[in-house]
C-alpha cells in the first residue's frame, strides 16, 4: 500500500467515527487472543482427566457386574452336579454348554470380554484337577473404587490392582 491510499483510509475511517487502532492496542489483541487459547487448552486438559475417569469407574462397576455373573454360573453350575460328578468346570466354556448333560444347560450367555483388558482372557483360579472356582481380571492397574463394595465383594476392598478383584464360587 502506498502512504497515499493509508491516508485516504485513515480519513475514510475518521469520517465514519472510527480510528484505526495503533500498533501497540494490536499487540495487546494478540496476547489476550493467546491467553484465551491457553485457558481453552487447560480446560480441556481438565475435561480430559475427568471424562477419563469417568471411563474407569465405569469399567470398574461393569467388571463387578460380569464378576458377579461369573460367580452365579459358578454356583449354578456346582448346584446342579449330577451324582458324583465333579462340581466344577475346566474350562469357561462348560458354563456355556454343560457336557455333563446331553441337552441344553446353559449357566452363562458368553464368555465376556474383561472390560479393563478389553481382552476374553481371564485369570482363572483352578484346583488340584484344573477345575475352575473363580475368575479375575488380569489387569495390573490400581482401581479406583477401594471401599464401599457389596457384600459378596466386601474382601476388595483396600486391593491394589483389578487382579486382586477374585470372583469365586460360593463355598458349600
Amino acid at each position: 500500500m502506498t502512504t497515499h491510499s493509508l491516508r485516504t483510509r485513515s480519513a475514510a475511517f475518521a469520517s465514519a467515527g472510527w480510528t484505526p487502532p495503533s500498533h501497540g492496542e494490536w499487540g495487546f489483541t494478540y496476547v489476550g487472543v493467546l491467553v484465551l487459547v491457553a485457558l481453552m487448552g487447560i480446560a480441556l486438559g481438565a475435561s480430559g482427566q475427568v471424562w477419563h475417569t469417568l471411563q474407569k469407574r465405569e469399567k470398574e462397576r461393569e467388571l463387578l457386574f460380569i464378576g458377579q455373573q461369573f460367580r452365579l454360573a459358578l454356583n449354578r453350575y456346582a448346584r446342579h452336579t449330577p451324582g458324583q460328578a465333579r462340581r466344577a468346570p475346566l474350562r469357561l466354556e462348560e458354563l456355556l454348554q454343560d457336557p455333563r448333560y446331553p441337552g441344553n444347560q446353559r449357566y452363562l450367555r458368553k464368555i465376556f470380554l474383561d472390560p479393563m483388558t478389553g481382552s476374553a482372557d481371564w485369570g482363572l483360579i483352578t484346583g488340584p484337577g484344573g477345575e475352575i472356582y473363580g475368575v479375575h481380571s488380569l489387569s495390573k492397574e490400581e482401581p479406583l473404587k477401594k471401599t464401599n463394595f457389596g457384600l459378596a465383594d466386601r474382601q476388595f476392598e483396600g486391593a491394589m490392582k483389578y487382579s486382586d478383584w477374585v470372583f469365586m464360587q460360593a463355598r458349600n
